[in-house]
């Protein structure tokens, strides 16, 4: 309740108005916005707690799973080579479903398809572990995500849900990290609201957590109705995010505040 009251006040104290889109040339990373010690503590493997979960999926990465008694590494082999960029292009465009899906469904797709093995649950500790890994791959690729005029409807859709006011509190996304970057609220920075290095890292959470955990809770603290893990409309969302931050560097794993 008090955080609620909190966003809307500050919002209402900036003139929230319409929504304003940040230029090109002005974007940066939620990095930017961090504190020296919490900067420190994503650039130093030894400190950055995400990396415990890409360790862990290296391990599941070459462990054999399902009935097909296959690993992942059977298939897609030296993770260096065959995963890098991979994640800076996701959400994908998948012609089984005719829609778009995103890193941690396209894990699950290749879990049921080729290991023949049950589908990790969303925010697991394992499929966390094999998109962190995977992501890791992609540290410092530029972002491609929304390159297939396939996508381009679905662009379309989430970009209208970051902008869809919504909830008790009559917000959207747009009106936060378009209207309002670099601004405060609750002593935190509002950043642009660019998913460069999910999943990361949140000293809120003391865990791992996915852009969908993140969404979901922006949305609670709305007082909206948060969509279920696996959502089209939070698929959408995150596509149209990695879209509008496409030409920046990948982080992940990153850490935030």
């Amino acid at each position: 309740m008090r955080l609620a009251g909190a966003i809307a006040a500050a919002l209402l104290a900036a003139g929230a108005v319409g929504a304003t889109e940040i230029p090109q040339a002005e974007r940066r990373s939620g990095y930017s916005f961090m504190k020296p010690d919490t900067r420190a503590m994503q650039d130093e493997d030894t400190a950055n707690p995400g990396m415990l979960w890409v360790l862990d999926g290296e391990t599941l990465w070459k462990r054999k799973s399902g009935a097909a008694e296959k690993a992942c590494a059977d298939c897609h082999g030296d993770i260096s080579t065959s995963m890098k960029g991979i994640a800076a292009r996701y959400p994908a465009f998948d012609n089984a479903t005719g829609r778009p899906v995103d890193l941690e469904q396209r894990i699950n797709s290749c879990r049921a398809n080729h290991q023949q093995a049950t589908p990790l649950p969303f925010e697991s500790r394992e499929l966390l572990a094999l998109t962190a890994f995977v992501a890791r791959q992609s540290q410092g690729s530029p972002i491609e995500t929304g390159a297939d005029p396939q996508l381009a409807p679905f662009i379309a859709k989430g970009r209208e849900l970051y902008l869809q006011r919504q909830g008790q509190l009559n917000l959207g996304c747009a009106n936060c990290h378009d209207d309002n970057w670099d601004k405060r609220l609750a002593g935190s920075a509002i950043t642009q609201g660019h998913p460069t290095g999910y999943p990361l890292y949140r000293l809120e959470w003391q865990s791992l957590g996915s852009l969908q955990r993140r969404l979901r809770a922006c949305i609670t603290g709305i007082r909206a109705q948060a969509y279920d893990y696996g959502a089209p409309e939070l698929v959408e969302l995150e596509l149209y995010l990695m879209s509008r931050a496409r030409g920046m560097p990948m982080e992940a794993p990153a850490v935030r505040p």
